[in-house]
């Protein structure tokens, strides 16, 4: 079994105030995935932490069957839908990240905004950039915009109460010869590579590696403390969630 660390933190309500995190991570075996809840527009809906815990238990459970990857996000979406009485439109939701492997292969999945990024011989990042093109383009400023592109063909996909949504999202599967080491992110964490250009990938793993996957959360949050008006990076909230899982299938002390 490769070595898995796993590093979490909360970060703010959009009223500034603390509260528990909505991010998930499930850590198996033979997978890890993380989950970064939504809370839905619909004010009598439970939180997206509750929809992402129940996704990520359903999905701890499905990992443990057969299928590919899509498949088995199709199956956990529809548990969870269909136990909860969720409507497609007006539910809490969450993004994926899936990393499976055996002997062999590893196989690869994100739905939204929580990239995957593979180290060997090159550095190879799975990322959905759909949700954040939409948001740069201005398109997600109020939530009749989001409820409207949310799960549909012109704007982004992610795990809600419509199981097709897991037919659009990214895969990659590769040997797992050659693989260094793999990690998975929230919004929380890899803003710290997107948006505020505090490090590369590959800088992030050597800063994990030397110091910690703390280091990594700290330094972002560093960062969000230098601008705590958000006029430097304009964002939603002065601190989003944060997890972050480091997969090391071939890293230091490791054949």
């Amino acid at each position: 079994m490769p070595g898995i660390q796993v590093a979490e933190r909360a970060g703010v309500g959009l009223d500034g105030h603390p509260r528990p995190s909505e991010d998930r991570v499930v850590v198996l075996d033979h997978a890890v995935a993380v989950l970064d809840g939504a809370t839905s527009s619909d004010p009598t809906q439970p939180s997206g932490g509750w929809y992402a815990e129940r996704l990520a238990s359903r999905l701890a459970h499905e990992l443990t069957g057969d299928g590919d990857l899509p498949a088995v996000l199709r199956r956990a979406i529809a548990g969870v839908a269909n136990a909860e009485g969720l409507r497609p439109g007006l539910s809490p939701s969450s993004t994926v990240a899936i990393v499976r492997w055996t002997a062999e292969r590893v196989d690869s999945l994100v739905l939204a905004d929580s990239p995957i990024v593979a180290f060997g011989q090159t550095v190879d990042l799975l990322a959905d950039d759909r949700l954040v093109i939409l948001r740069r383009g201005g398109r997600l400023r109020t939530r009749q915009a989001v409820r409207s592109l949310r799960n549909h063909p012109d704007g982004f996909w992610v795990a809600e109460a419509d199981p097709g949504a897991a037919a659009h999202a990214l895969t990659s599967s590769r040997p797992r010869a050659g693989l260094d080491a793999v990690i998975l992110a929230t919004d929380g964490v890899s803003c710290g590579v997107d948006d505020y250009g505090l490090f590369t990938w590959t800088e992030a793993l050597h800063l994990a590696r030397a110091k910690g996957l703390n280091a990594v959360l700290d330094a972002v949050r560093a960062a969000e403390d230098s601008d705590p008006d958000a006029r430097r990076w304009p964002r939603a909230k002065r601190h989003d969630d944060q997890a972050i899982v480091l997969v090391e299938f071939a890293g230091p002390g490791r054949p």
